[in-house]
Parts: structure tokens; sequence; C-alpha cells
């Protein structure tokens, strides 16, 4: 195996863990993953949870530079890595990386999160997703798009000459999921119940008069008219939300789409039911960035 491989990357986010060896060229040789995001990790024992998961590919593989990206270099992480701020391209990434010794000796690299301002001053910060996007653009073999990461806080980010120049992040998932279990919006939903035109409509009604917290009362209202069922209640809902987070982004050209599918075919719908182009990005982007960087590492020390 240590013949084989070139480097190792680790995605390390807060509910999951994904390792890769990768060949000469990049291809995955192997992969594994384990439920063992940052906050399933008792005391900090990161160290010891990093050897379990990947240990024999560090003995195996010595001399290979290892990266480590997402959450695990968050506040909350193994080591608290600094942000970096846009523009950022693979290289300044790969330049800015934490090294981390291990017990063992060995030294593995942290990836840095992302930072911008935003018009009004105010700051955005990424971490894990900017891996994503430039393994996506390199997956996708151009040198700039507009590119969006549904989840919990969803971001959506323009990339330029390979370098991210901007992004923005919404809180769409977390506030969806708040108002469906904590809210009195919640009681008229029949949680297991799905209607692809309440979706569609929820997308269009996001484009009307009133404003985002007067369109969430009338989903309660149109519940108590009976003009929204329960078994309808929760994709108006979940329309609605993904409708003003696409209308506040504002996307002038076609928009990549990095997730997982479900997701990703959801807002695929909700742009182009708002006259946008969207496209999904193959699964790997998590891989291929990492191992961009890794590979970004190995060549700067050479040098």
């Amino acid at each position: 195996m240590s013949e084989d491989t070139t480097a190792i990357g680790v995605d390390w986010g807060t509910s999951s863990f994904r390792v890769y060896r990768f060949g000469v060229d990049g291809e995955i040789l192997e992969g594994r993953k384990a439920q063992a995001g940052i906050l399933v990790i008792d005391d900090g024992e990161f160290e010891e949870a990093f050897e379990e998961l990947a240990g024999d590919w560090l003995d195996a593989a010595p001399d290979v530079p290892v990266v480590l990206a997402g959450m695990i270099g968050s506040r909350q992480g193994w080591l608290e890595t600094p942000y970096l701020s846009c523009p950022a391209s693979v290289d300044t990434i790969a330049d800015a990386l934490v090294p981390l010794a291990l017990k063992r000796g060995r030294v593995v690299h942290l990836t840095p999160g992302l930072s911008v301002h935003g018009d009004d001053g105010v700051p955005d910060v990424m971490r894990g997703e900017e891996v994503q996007i430039l393994g996506a653009i390199d997956l996708l073999g151009t040198t700039g798009a507009t590119l969006c990461l549904p989840g919990t806080h969803s971001k959506w980010a323009t990339v330029e000459a390979r370098q991210v120049t901007r992004f923005a992040t919404h809180m769409t998932g977390e506030v969806f999921d708040v108002l469906r279990r904590h809210s009195i919006l919640g009681r008229g939903i029949e949680h297991a119940a799905w209607d692809d035109s309440a979706f569609l409509a929820g997308v269009a009604r996001s484009g009307a008069s009133g404003g985002f917290l007067h369109h969430l009362f009338g989903v309660r209202a149109a519940g108590l008219f009976n003009d929204l069922s329960p078994d309808s209640a929760g994709a108006f809902l979940s329309g609605l939300v993904i409708g003003h987070e696409i209308r506040a982004a504002e996307p002038s050209d076609a928009v990549y789409l990095i997730g997982e599918d479900e997701l990703v075919e959801l807002y695929r719908r909700a742009l182009e039911a708002l006259g946008h182009s969207a496209m999904a990005v193959a699964q790997g982007a998590a891989a291929c960035g990492l191992f961009l960087i890794a590979d970004s590492l190995r060549r700067g020390k050479s040098r």
C-alpha cells in the first residue's frame, strides 16, 4: 500500500468522519467513513479517534502528506485554525495549512477556514466547504462558477480564476428545522408526508409581497382555513424558505449544486422554477479538493 499512496485526506465534520488515501493522479485508492464527527468525540480525544480510524494507513505510508479539513479545525475541534481571507485558491490554502504533531511524531496539516466581509462590512465564514468548492471546480474542468452547497447553513460561493472570491451563508436548513419542530407552525405539519406541488407553491410564494416573516405566519393561517393540509404544510414551508434563500442569493448565471442527492434535487427544482439553470456536481468534490491541497503541499515542500 505504501508504494501506491501519495496522500491521505480527511473530511472531518460535526457528525461524520471520512478519510481517503489517494494515488498519484488523485484517484481514490480506498475510502472509509464513520459516524465519528467532532461532536461525538469524548473529552477531545481526537488523536485517539484518528489513530483508530486511519492509524494503519499512517503506518503503511509514513512519508506522504496528510491533510485534515472541516470542523476539526474549529474552536470545538482538535486545533483551531485561523480563517484565511478571500480570495483563496488551492495554493494559498496549502500555504496557510497549520501543522499538528501527533504523539507518534508524524506531522499532519489542518486547513484554515475562509472568511469574507460583505459589502455591508459584516463578516462571513466557512470551514470545509471551501475544499468541496475548489474540488468541484477541478471536477467541472472550469476556472469559475457560481456554486451552492445546500444544508443546515447553505453556502453560496463565487469562484473566479480558480479562487473563491466571495461567498454568503444562509441558515436555511436550521431555520426550517426549528420552525417545524419548535414553533406553532409544526403543529400543523404531518412530518412524514411530502407534497411536490406544495413545495413549488412555497417557492412561488417567496416572491410575493409582505416579506419572509409575514409569509411564515401565512403558513399557520392557511392551515386554519384548510387551504393548506398537514400533509402539504411541511413541503410548502420547505419551498418557502428555500425560495427566499435563492432570491436573496440573486444568482445571475448557472448554479452548480454540491451536496446530498435529495437536497440537491430540491434546490435544482426550486432554481429551475425561478428561471435559473442548475446542475449537480458529481460526488467526490471534497475528496478531490483534499488531494489538490495535499498535492500543493507536497509540491511546495519540494521547491
